[in-house]
C-alpha cells in the first residue's frame, strides 16, 4: 500500500514559501529597501535643515547687494526686507521654506526675480550633459586601463598609468581647468555652451555644443577616471590569486579568456557601485569647473547665487544637488544587493 504525502518534496526550481505564503527572501528584501528609503528620507530632511541654516551664516546682506550703488532710503530698505520675508523671525522663515518645498515651490530669486524651480530646470540639463559625458568616458577609460594595469602588474605600463592616475586624482579641478585653458588657447571655445551666432542646421548646433564641451569634459574626465582605474586595478589584483582562475588556466583556457570571462566580471562589483556613488558627488563638484569655463549649469548658477547671497536660489540648488547625491547613494546600495549574493543572503 502506497501512502501519498500531502506535502510533496520541492523540486529543484522551487523557491520556497514562508508561513504566510510569501516567497522566501521577499520579506528581508522589502525590509532592506524600506530601511534604505527611510535613511535617505531622514538624510534629506537633515539636508533641508542644514541648508537653510548654512546659507544664513554667509556674510553679506541680500538687500544691501540688491540696492548697491542706488540711492535708497531706510523706509525703502525696510519695505524690501518685508517683501522678501527677511523681517520675519528665523523659525517663521524656516516654516515658510518647508511648506514651500512640500508644494514644490522653491521660492523666487532675489537677484533675477524669477521662480527658482524654473531657473534650476533651465540649468539642470547642461550639467547632466557635462557630467554624464565625462562619467561615461571616465568609466570606459578607467576600467580599460585598470584591467590592463592589474594584468601587467609591475610592468612599465602599470607603473606609468598608476602614477598618472594618482597625480590627476590629487589635482584641483579648477587648477587643471585653468591649465587646459592656457595650453589649448585658440583651439577650443573657453566660455559658454554655444557660439553667439550659429546656423539653423541641427547638425551644426550639435557640433557647436560638442566643441564647447571638450575642455570642461576633459577637465572632469582627467580627475574622475583615476578613481575608477585605481579601484578596478585593486579589485582585479585581489581576484588574480583566486583558485578558480588557476582551475580555468588548468583547463587550457587562454589567458585573455581567463581575464575577460572570469576575473573581470568578479572584479567589477566595487567599480560599478563606485560609479553610482561618485556620480552624485561629481554633480555637486561641478561648481568650480562650470565657473572656470562659464558652462551654464547648476555649478555656475551656484557661484552666481553666492555673490548675493541669493538665499532662495542657493537653497534650491543645494536641495537639488544634495538630493542627487542621496538618490545615487541609494541606487548604489540597492544595486550592490542585487549584484552580490552575499548581501542578499545576509
Amino acid at each position: 500500500m502506497t501512502l501519498t504525502s500531502s506535502a510533496a518534496a520541492p523540486g529543484p526550481g522551487h523557491k520556497g514559501t514562508d508561513r504566510r505564503g510569501g516567497v522566501a527572501g521577499v520579506g528581508p528584501t522589502v525590509r532592506f529597501v524600506a530601511a534604505k528609503l527611510g535613511g535617505a528620507l531622514a538624510s534629506f530632511a537633515l539636508v533641508v535643515v542644514l541648508g537653510f541654516l548654512l546659507f544664513r551664516m554667509i556674510p553679506g546682506d541680500p538687500v544691501a547687494t540688491m540696492t548697491r550703488d542706488r540711492p535708497t532710503s531706510p523706509e525703502q530698505l525696510a519695505a524690501l526686507r518685508e517683501r522678501l520675508g527677511l523681517d520675519k523671525p528665523m523659525a517663521e522663515q524656516f516654516l515658510d521654506y518647508v511648506l514651500g518645498l512640500l508644494r514644490g515651490d522653491l521660492g523666487t530669486s532675489y537677484m533675477y526675480n524669477r521662480p527658482v524651480a524654473q531657473m534650476i530646470g533651465e540649468r539642470f540639463w547642461p550639467t547632466v550633459l557635462l557630467v554624464g559625458t565625462a562619467t561615461a568616458l571616465a568609466v570606459a577609460l578607467g576600467l580599460w586601463l585598470g584591467v590592463r594595469a592589474a594584468w601587467r602588474r609591475g610592468s612599465a605600463f602599470d607603473r606609468v598609468n598608476t602614477g598618472v592616475a594618482l597625480t590627476l586624482w590629487s589635482v584641483p579641478q579648477f587648477w587643471l581647468g585653468l591649465l587646459l585653458l592656457i595650453a589649448t588657447q585658440g583651439l577650443f571655445p573657453s566660455r559658454g555652451m554655444r557660439s553667439p551666432v550659429i546656423p539653423d542646421d541641427p547638425v551644426a548646433q550639435v557640433l557647436d555644443v560638442a566643441h564647447h564641451l571638450v575642455l570642461p569634459c576633459v577637465t572632469l574626465l582627467a580627475v574622475i577616471y583615476a578613481q575608477y582605474m585605481l579601484v578596478m586595478r585593486s579589485s582585479l589584483l585581489e581576484e588574480m590569486g583566486a583558485d578558480y582562475l588557476t582551475t580555468a588556466r588548468a583547463k587550457g583556457l587562454r589567458d585573455d579568456l581567463v581575464r575577460r570571462r572570469h576575473a573581470v566580471p568578479n572584479a567589477l562589483l566595487p567599480t560599478v557601485t563606485l560609479v553610482f556613488l561618485q556620480f552624485g558627488m561629481v554633480v555637486s563638484g561641478t561648481v568650480t569647473v562650470e565657473t572656470v569655463f562659464s558652462w551654464p549649469g547648476l555649478g555656475l548658477l551656484t557661484y552666481e547665487a553666492l555673490r548675493g547671497p541669493d538665499l532662495p536660489l542657493l537653497q534650491g540648488v543645494f536641495v537639488v544637488l544634495a538630493g542627487s547625491v542621496l538618490v545615487m547613494n541609494l541606487l548604489a546600495e540597492l544595486l550592490y544587493r542585487v549584484l552580490d549574493p552575499r548581501v542578499r543572503e545576509s
